[in-house]
């Protein structure tokens, strides 16, 4: 077996192979430990053997492999335990590589960022009221320098993903340099998260850029990251994004572009930068009777000739940066003992959805069962890359060896899904996954094949909620039009917990003053905000739920004032959520009392303030607390993603067929039978007709015309012995259905008729089951009492309430997809 480690042994002959092999091995294994009764020939070859044996387990492949050694560095005949499902890469496995739809052209640099905080606070661009409002020229008087061709858009669909994108060699889309002198710029974005679409040259200095639409939509323009090359240092630059879809934004009060040099990141250890003059934001003039776009315009002065820039919405934080930060602490003995990292699912793309689960082991199951859990989640937006900075920080203190970190750890499990979207990530999305659609309006989805990210989320809450309780669950998020940080939740309308959801917001408020706003948070729930996790996981039973929203600018609160936000003030938010965890489970309940309390004072503030504003002046006295609290706050602000909800875009056209094609079935034709029983019915009925008209001809051709006339050619006061039974007489049921069926018909007395109906009701009889007389009902002698419940016959309630109900519930239109459960 181990070619390699094998020795000149001495073959001997053997006077028994099977036992000498059978001793062997139940000796290495420990089932035989009794003193061997071998021959001298047998000794000299065990010993050999267990000389071999010892060298073979010896051997440092079979000490990191299989076999578990004692402290002494002894082998131990004991099989190591198999490796858990699903387990996270190792440090000697390589790291997964993006996969990107098979559309899409990617370069083969690898771009990497330091992260490095500046020294200086970066403040907000005050307005001057002279920015240049700059007029859109387009391609036809400008010079396009980059434009993308193989983009997918709004009408196709996502089929298929790979290793590098779409295959072939990739196509240089910049333009070629004539020489030294030439000072175009050259423009890239086809790398991990990367997003322009197209750039125009309007003047020597001054260019136009298009971004690229989420991919399988033509909405979504807001995150923007792409590089420049060929800079000159003493010019003055204009960029002027044409096609952004917001009509407000923060770059309107004072948020600047962030960029970064990567001859300052190598000479000066310089990292990402706020910069820009002459900032504004304004409507674009250019109405091509479609939606409407808005511009965003600054100046820049690189720092160096020569030089490779990157400007960005806001820090990038790609799926590679995460897969380096859980290889560390896959990687890190300490960590690893308390942070299982695994597979949670597979996007649509095929890229690797992380679950971390972090706690201590615990000394016994009692004490396991006992512990809450707390569910942390980002990236459901993959534009917001805010969301990942605070996670970062989050899992930074959680995995280390602080003293209130190892507590938290000890009395809670934390399950982790640090990015939801890593398909929206890569290909640089600022809203939706490849399906089309924003993944944060479709937790209720049932699609698992089209949003395996959310389906397989949600389904894990849910098995964690039959385990323990869920104390508390955040998705981070980021926002484009308010500053400062703060959450979105959920009004409890039961009494008992009234105003507990909004004591965590605020006692976060109090540990981050200069960076959290209570203010800003909404706990009302929209009908529009549904399918969004915060919702529906507090509609699961998780009474704190939440959502973070992070803004892209800055701070307006305490000495932050008027400055942006690093990535070390979001990674901070991370700490303080776990500081403020702590807090919200103290056993002494003082600060809970208190957040309370104080959340009643200015909930009685805010109703006085409505009712001034209303021109009311009312004394609510002790019933101010029967209001609805939904009453009183306004809608969140938040994105409007209407568009991008319902379906996959691939399943609109299919849904659609569908629908059109049910429809057109229903008018052509009836209803089928639904059970055995009418199956059978209506093919006696149909065959009795075939006879009855068989036979009408039959007769007609013999000279019995006469004998079948229409209805209306009887007299109305016939006076017939044989038609006024038929008339008066209860009809069979055989007899009413043909009435029902082919009312224009009317039987004749005539004695041919009389036959041929007296035959068809002989073979209807002995068709039919005979048990008409065993299900009569029975009548009660006793009238002053009411019929027992199933006095009603068996077979009257399947004839005339189950068509009844199965009519009801009728569903017109065939489902796409099966309810599935984990």
């Amino acid at each position: 077996m181990f070619p390699a480690l094998e020795t000149d042994i001495k073959q001997e002959t053997r006077s028994d192979p099977y036992e000498d092999f059978m001793y062997r091995h139940l000796q290495y294994y420990g089932y035989y430990k009794g003193p061997p009764r071998l021959s001298s020939s047998a000794v000299h070859r065990q010993t050999e053997a267990v000389s071999r044996d010892s060298f073979v387990l010896s051997s440092p492949l079979l000490k990191r492999k299989q076999l578990l050694h004692d402290e002494f560095g002894e082998a131990n005949p004991c099989l190591r335990e198999p490796r858990d499902l699903f387990a996270f890469f190792s440090g000697s496995e390589p790291l997964q590589a993006p996969r990107w739809p098979i559309e899409c052209e990617v370069i083969k640099e690898n771009i990497h960022h330091i992260d490095r905080v500046p020294p200086q606070p970066e403040y907000f661009y005050q307005p001057t009221g002279n920015e240049k409002v700059p007029e859109i020229v387009g391609e036809e008087k400008g010079t396009v320098v980059y434009q993308l061709d193989s983009v997918p858009a709004k009408g196709s669909y996502f089929t298929s993903a790979r290793v590098g994108g779409k295959r072939g060699i990739i196509k240089e889309l910049a333009v070629t340099l004539q020489g030294p002198e030439d000072n175009t710029l050259l423009f890239e974005s086809r790398f991990e998260s990367g997003n322009l679409q197209k750039a125009v040259r309007v003047d020597t200095y001054e260019y136009e850029l298009t971004l690229r639409t989420d991919l399988y939509t033509n909405k979504h323009t807001q995150w923007f990251y792409f590089r420049v090359q060929n800079t000159r240092k003493d010019a003055t630059y204009r960029f002027t994004i044409v096609n952004l879809l917001k009509p407000k934004s923060l770059y309107a009060v004072g948020m600047k572009p962030l960029m970064y040099s990567q001859l300052d990141a190598k000479t000066r250890n310089i990292g990402w930068r706020r910069e820009g003059s002459e900032i504004r934001y304004y409507k674009n003039n250019t109405d091509d009777g479609q939606q409407p776009f808005y511009c965003l315009t600054w100046t820049i002065q690189f720092p160096h000739d020569q030089d490779t820039c990157f400007f960005a919405h806001f820090y990038p934080y790609t799926y590679t940066d995460l897969q380096y930060y859980l290889l560390s602490v896959a990687n890190n003995p300490l960590q690893s003992q308390f942070c299982k990292l695994r597979t949670l699912c597979r996007s649509l793309a095929g890229n690797t959805v992380y679950l971390l689960t972090i706690t201590n082991p615990s000394r016994t199951p009692q004490e396991a069962a006992a512990k809450k859990a707390v569910v942390l989640s980002a990236r459901a937006h993959p534009g917001e890359s805010n969301g990942s900075w605070v996670m970062k920080g989050f899992l930074d203190f959680i995995l280390s060896n602080s003293p209130d970190a190892e507590l938290l750890r000890d009395i809670f499990v934390f399950k982790v899904v640090p990015m939801l979207n890593p398909d929206g990530v890569i290909v640089g999305n600022y809203r939706c996954s490849l399906a089309g659609r924003d993944l944060n309006r479709h937790y209720k989805t049932i699609l698992k094949e089209s949003f395996p990210c959310i389906w397989y989320t949600k389904n894990m809450i849910k098995r964690l909620l039959e385990e323990r309780e869920v104390l508390l669950y955040c998705d981070f998020h980021g926002h484009s039009r308010k500053n400062n940080i703060f959450l979105y939740g959920c009004n409890n309308s039961d009494r008992k917990y009234w105003l507990h959801e909004r004591v965590f917001p605020l006692m976060l408020s109090k540990n981050a003053p200069e960076k959290f706003s209570f203010h800003s948070c909404n706990f009302k729930v929209q009908k529009s905000k549904e399918g969004t996790g915060r919702v529906v996981m507090w509609r699961m039973g998780i009474l704190n739920s939440y959502t973070m929203e992070s803004t892209f600018g800055g701070s307006t609160l305490g000495n932050k004032r008027d400055t942006h936000f690093t990535t070390e003030d979001l990674k901070s938010l991370g700490y303080h959520v776990c500081d403020t965890l702590l807090d919200f489970c103290d056993p002494d309940r003082a600060k809970f009392m208190q957040c309370l309390a104080e959340l009643k004072e200015l909930l009685q503030q805010e109703i006085h303030k409505k009712f001034n504003e209303l021109g009311q002046d009312m004394d609510l006295g002790e019933s101010w607390n029967d209001i609805s609290l939904s009453d009183i706050e306004s809608s969140t602000s938040g994105s409007d993603s209407s568009l991008s909800d319902g379906l996959p875009a691939h399943l609109l056209n299919i849904a659609d067929e569908l629908n059109q094609k049910k429809k057109m079935d229903k008018k052509k034709k009836k209803k089928p039978p639904q059970t055995r029983k009418q199956r059978n019915e209506q093919y006696q009925k149909n065959n009795l007709v075939r006879e009855l008209k068989s036979t009408e001809d039959a007769l007609e051709r013999a000279g019995f015309a006469s004998t079948v006339q229409k209805r209306s050619t009887f007299p109305k006061n016939a006076d017939h012995t044989s038609s006024s039974t038929i008339q008066n007489e209860k009809p069979r049921p055989s007899e009413s259905r043909l009435r029902g069926r082919d009312k224009g018909l009317s039987l004749d007395a005539s004695e041919a008729t009389a036959l041929v109906l007296t035959k068809n009701k002989e073979k209807v009889q002995r068709e039919k089951p005979r048990h008409t007389a065993a299900c009569s009902p029975k009548t009660s002698t006793d009238t002053g009492r009411e019929p027992a419940p199933d006095a009603t016959p068996r077979w009257l309630q399947n004839r005339l309430l189950a068509p009844r109900r199965r009519r009801a519930t009728m569903v017109v239109y065939p489902s796409l997809h099966v309810y599935t459960y984990p």
